[in-house]
């Protein structure tokens, strides 16, 4: 089996630091022979969810958009990979919107009892967030955490199989390539994701 790693670019400016930074991580977990897939969410159609609950129900939601193919991957995917900036201390818009409609899963796992991915893949599927700040507080990514967590509990991915590869200091585009250690870290981070999954019987 090949690892299928599910990536998330959620900036609203394309090709910006944290983009540039999953990037290195795609390309490391390709070089380890890993199948990647990277969603820049602002060329998709993902609408923010209207809190309606209807998915308590009915296991799926009632918007019908790029999401119908999210979710089928979230559940495929061995690596999920969020990527995202932080602006105003917390995760820019569009990230929020595809961390708030994974409520689906929250109905399915909570309300209605069901398995979001399949019993015998648990301890087998990895989190990976990755995100870039301006400023160079120590806290600045702690609001961001909560809702990183919830996206990925509520997927089925545990918190113990999640990785975290923060940056700040970096604020004009281009910033990170400049970063001393920035693409080493991500690398080695990729090979370490990849190792594991072999580890534990993926690929």
């Amino acid at each position: 089996m090949t690892i299928d790693v599910l990536a998330f670019a959620t900036s609203p400016r394309r090709h910006g630091n944290s983009e540039t930074l999953l990037d290195w991580v795609l390309a490391a977990m390709a070089e380890e022979g890993a199948a990647t897939e990277k969603i820049a969410v602002t060329e998709v159609d993902i609408r923010p969810c209207r809190g309606c609950n209807v998915c308590e129900t009915l296991n799926r939601c009632v918007q019908r958009d790029y999401m119908d193919y999210v979710y089928d991957r979230i559940v495929a995917a061995d690596c999920i990979v969020l990527a995202a900036p932080i602006y105003c201390m917390g995760l820019p818009a569009q990230a929020k919107a595809l961390v708030d409609r994974a409520q689906v899963f929250r109905s399915r796992k909570y309300v209605l009892h069901l398995p979001v991915a399949p019993p015998e893949r648990k301890g087998k599927r990895v989190g990976i967030f990755l995100s870039t700040a301006g400023q160079n507080w120590n806290y600045v990514f702690d609001a961001a955490i909560p809702s990183v967590k919830c996206f990925f509990n509520v997927a089925d991915v545990r918190n113990k199989d999640l990785r975290y590869l923060m940056v700040n200091g970096v604020d004009e585009k281009g910033a990170i390539e400049r970063h001393p250690t920035a693409k080493a870290d991500a690398e080695a981070l990729a090979r370490e994701v990849a190792a594991h999954l072999r580890e534990v019987g993926v690929a």
